[in-house]
């Protein structure tokens, strides 16, 4: 059983801020060169392409219908 709905919007955001992050630590190391203004159009593109992932799974699961049922009953708000 799935503790939460997969959202490949948020993977995308998370592994371009990942790429953007090791970019840079490999420059703090000296491991290799990265200009400064690599960071500005890396991280607002995957943002925008993450926003794009994320309209998509949107409309794909809004015109599949409701989604997944439990099978048991919710969770008991009462006590």
């Amino acid at each position: 059983m799935l503790r939460h709905e997969f959202q490949p919007g948020k993977l995308v955001t998370g592994a371009v801020l990942i790429l953007a992050g090791v970019l840079y630590a490999g420059d703090a190391g000296d491991a290799w060169e990265t200009p400064w203004f690599v960071a500005i159009p890396l991280v607002t593109g995957g943002l925008c392409l993450a926003g794009a992932v994320a309209f998509v799974t949107g409309r794909v699961r809004r015109r599949r219908g409701a989604g997944r049922t439990t099978d048991g009953p919710g969770p008991d708000l009462a006590s």
